[in-house]
């Protein structure tokens, strides 16, 4: 008769647990509940963003029903403000993806082919390293007119050098390390091994990169939505709260203070999560 041996579950409990610091988790915390608030964004706003009430025209923060008080036609600004979140994050997120995809597949045809290739990707990446994006999409958005779609296509061509550089060096890298030479030798495709081999051993760099880029799209989606180019009326983002309050800066100065803060407090919470993952996921720091 056999008897099956079980592990203690404090040592498994032991070996998943992660510890992380104070600043860290906080950051966490701070960008599910922004999450929490883009995804429940319909059920959390007390009011429609367009609904107008004249008489609490510029209501100071705390009055009752409008917690963080009322802008110039008398909106709420807590309802405005929770779909300013869901919309900044839907166009940071989307075009960080998108980012990451053209970046990662142009470097791994760079690492693949070489040649012409290689030095084809390598010139556009220093082109578009020399090249101001700030004016490249205040030109884009005045010809062509802004829109949800075109302004995360625009800033899905943000920082796409960062990951074809990245990718094609570790590609190579990986690479010459022969394990992927060795699984072309038993019939692998280019793009499996690409995929099912490299991709994985180069995920964790990648994915570093991608929370670096993303607090700087969503900056750089604030300054064009504060220059009037990017999210436009009735839709709101954080950016078009804080463009808004420029205005009444001295009078209400209460209607850029919450949006500021959320961007803030936001990009801040992404930075610092992303630099204790690159310490957490670089293998030459264990």
């Amino acid at each position: 008769m056999t008897t099956a041996t079980v592990l203690p579950a404090p040592r498994l409990v032991t070996r998943l647990r992660i510890k992380a610091p104070v600043l860290v988790v906080l950051s966490a915390t701070w960008l599910a509940l922004m999450v929490l608030t883009a995804v429940f964004a319909d059920q959390l706003r007390p009011y429609d963003i367009t609904r107008m009430d004249l008489t609490a025209r510029l209501a100071p923060m705390g009055t009752p029903g409008h917690w963080l008080g009322t802008d110039e036609l008398g909106r709420d600004l807590l309802s405005r403000l929770i779909q300013s979140i869901r919309v900044s994050l839907i166009i940071a997120f989307g075009a960080t993806v998108l980012s990451a995809l053209f970046g990662t597949t142009l470097g791994f045809l760079a690492a693949q082919f070489r040649g012409w290739v290689e030095n084809l990707v390598m010139a556009l990446a220093d082109f578009q390293a020399a090249l101001p994006f700030m004016i490249m999409s205040l030109a884009v958005l005045a010809f062509f007119g802004s829109s949800m779609v075109l302004l995360v296509c625009l800033m899905g061509f943000y920082g796409w050098e960062r990951y074809a550089r990245i990718a094609r060096g570790l590609a190579i890298s990986a690479s010459a390390q022969g394990y992927a030479a060795a699984v072309v030798q038993l019939g692998a495709t280019p793009r499996r091994v690409y995929l099912r081999h490299i991709l994985p051993n180069v995920a964790s760099t990648l994915i570093v990169s991608m929370t670096l880029t993303f607090p700087e799209i969503i900056l750089m989606e604030s300054g064009l939505s504060f220059l009037g180019l990017g999210v436009q009326p009735p839709q709101t983002s954080l950016g078009n709260m804080v463009g808004f309050g420029r205005e009444y800066l001295t009078r209400a100065p209460w209607i850029m203070l919450a949006p500021s803060f959320v961007i803030v407090v936001t990009t801040l919470s992404v930075s610092l999560l992303g630099d204790w993952l690159r310490d957490r996921l670089d293998p030459t720091t264990r």
